[in-house]
């Protein structure tokens, strides 16, 4: 089966990258600006700000991470299509994606929303919410940190919020941990939004321990 959607996704998020880092003004008018969101009625900023990266690294780490996670779960998505317990693949995998990306802009989008200064872009949270879904189908598989070091997903995904509060509560830097935070709740429990009997299966797959 092809996984068409997540490679649109890419391919779009691709393009408009590159073309914002180009053109400034584009940029900006894309990116997450709270202030302009609800004092402007710019709601679409929701959305935009994760296709746009700050630059080169930013855009490659965030599109192969969503290439490797996202293909495998669009699979998962297919194969309960096509078994009846879901409805429409591609539908479902657009919703995880874009909705993680309004979910995890809420926070910021209270939080900012009288500073006219604050922006913010990236497809982190909706990247986070693929990954967290992969964890939640398939708690026990290895997330390879650092490309390198094998640990079980349930495990990696426990240290990875607890990194994220850590840093956010430090502050600094120009990464926004919060939408990592919210976007992983989104994608842990999206697949039970979707379809309630999955948490059985969620569960028994916890229980199963691979040793």
């Amino acid at each position: 089966m092809i996984t068409t959607t997540n490679l649109v996704i890419i391919a779009v998020t691709v393009l408009v990258s590159l073309m914002c880092f180009k053109d400034r003004t584009l940029f900006y008018k894309l990116s997450l600006n709270p202030y302009d969101i609800v004092h402007r009625k710019q709601w679409y900023r929701i959305v935009t700000h994760g296709f746009v990266h700050g630059d080169t690294m930013h855009l490659l780490i965030n599109m192969l991470v969503l290439w490797s996670f996202g293909t495998n779960i669009e699979l998962r998505l297919q194969y309960l299509a096509a078994e009846g317990y879901i409805g429409n693949a591609a539908v479902n995998y657009s919703v995880l994606y874009l909705g993680a990306l309004i979910f995890a802009s809420i926070p910021d989008v209270y939080k900012y929303k009288d500073n006219v200064y604050y922006n913010s872009i990236g497809a982190s949270g909706a990247v986070s919410a693929v990954v967290f879904a992969s964890i939640f189908f398939d708690p026990w598989s290895n997330i390879y940190f650092m490309a390198i070091l094998p640990v079980p997903s349930i495990i990696f995904g426990g240290l990875y919020i607890w990194y994220s509060q850590y840093m956010d509560r430090r502050g600094g830097g120009n990464i926004n941990h919060r939408a990592h935070i919210w976007g992983a709740v989104f994608g842990l429990f999206f697949p039970v939004i979707m379809e309630p009997g999955l948490i059985y299966h969620f569960i028994h797959s916890l229980v199963r321990l691979p040793f």
